[in-house]
């Protein structure tokens, strides 16, 4: 098969599963191009199955906001009639989906199908917004196939937008391989000191991840045992985070990461995840964690519980809930017996329900069904 991939090119989970598929797509003997305004930060160029094709956005007086969906749309009908493409796999809502369905009608013909996947954000913000509601559900509506990563997704969008078509659910994966390669170094190690725990959170630091909630967390378990926490990411929420840290006197036991696409080298010999956020579609950063043998303590919210099992990989509590997340937490980092089963459960789960190759095979199944429909 001949398939445009669009995403945005950021290390959020929507343009990360994006770029794992489309390499997985290419090593299986698809003919993979990625459509973006940037090379997305986990693209490898593994062959010559993949391409990647840069959107410009003109830049004109006129313009107080670039029209960036229309220079999509253009760049995603000049790939797919020049490279005869079957059709256009398309991450979050906006304005990916439109973009495409544009794409198609200038295509013409009746060969070019619309495939898009939905993340989260893209329908629960996003596409949720009055601004926006109109243009989401059309172009949700007008795709030849729908996908959300988890049930939760899909009922939320069934709900909020109204949508009456088939929508099917295929989860979000890792690549087991990947994590193993990783255990020859020194991993979440490095920046430890001496025997202390390691505690890791990994998010694009906005407000919906409750970074600061993570840093209450940490507070409360530090009072009992040695720990450091690792911030892997960045975003808007990081000068408040900063300034927490100062104000409690705890910067000498924080690390800030910054952004790495190599999110295995920060999870691998980790002790525990936190990932209390407001609300999570389904909660990558968490199943990579999962996959790395680190137990999840994350929030009873959207799709964590189709991924996290409550008291088997992790736990789940409240939003908000800064004492029992705390108390979840110390109860394995006090019996380390238990947090290794743990650990290893969830490398299990991770491994058995969330594979690249099984979740792959559903994508390439959908897309041949997509093809024989008309």
């Amino acid at each position: 098969m001949k398939i445009g991939i669009s995403c945005y090119p950021t290390l959020g989970g929507s343009g990360v599963v994006a770029t794992e598929l489309a390499m997985a797509l290419a090593r299986l003997g698809d003919e993979v191009h990625v459509i973006s305004y940037a090379m997305p930060s986990r693209l490898e160029l593994v062959g010559p199955n993949l391409d990647f094709h840069e959107v410009v956005v003109p830049h004109y007086p006129l313009f107080d906001y670039p029209p960036y969906s229309l220079a999509l749309a253009t760049k995603m009908a000049e790939v797919a009639r020049y490279q005869r493409l079957d059709l256009l796999h398309v991450h979050y809502a906006v304005p990916n989906a439109v973009s495409a369905v544009l794409a198609r009608d200038i295509v013409g013909g009746n060969h070019l199908r619309v495939v898009t996947t939905l993340h989260g954000t893209d329908i629960t913000l996003v596409g949720n917004d009055p601004n926006y509601l109109a243009t989401t559900r059309y172009g949700i509506e007008r795709s030849d196939a729908v996908t959300t990563v988890s049930d939760s997704l899909r009922e939320d969008t069934i709900r909020q937008l109204g949508i009456e078509r088939p929508i099917e659910v295929i989860p979000n994966f890792i690549e087991p391989e990947r994590f193993l390669a990783a255990r020859g170094g020194p991993g979440a190690r490095r920046w430890a000191r001496g025997d202390e725990a390691l505690l890791v959170h990994v998010s694009n630091f906005r407000p919906v991840k409750r970074v600061l909630d993570v840093m209450r967390i940490f507070e409360r378990i530090a009072q009992e045992v040695d720990c450091r926490l690792l911030l892997v990411g960045d975003g808007p929420d990081r000068a408040l985070v900063e300034q927490r840290c100062r104000e409690s006197n705890n910067c000498d036991r924080i690390q800030f990461t910054g952004n790495t696409a190599a999110i295995e080298e920060v999870l691998i010999g980790a002790d525990l995840f936190l990932l209390p956020s407001e609300t999570e579609s389904f909660g990558l950063a968490a199943l990579e964690a999962m996959s790395c043998e680190v137990p999840v303590i994350a929030t009873a919210v959207g799709g964590l519980p189709e991924v996290v099992e409550d008291g088997v990989t992790g736990y789940l509590r409240p939003v908000g809930d800064i004492e029992a997340m705390a108390s979840a937490a110390l109860g394995l980092l006090r019996d380390p017996a238990k947090r290794r089963r743990f650990g290893k459960a969830a490398r299990q789960q991770a491994v058995d329900r969330f594979s690249e190759a099984e979740i792959v095979e559903l994508y390439r199944g959908l897309y041949r069904r997509a093809l024989a429909g008309g």
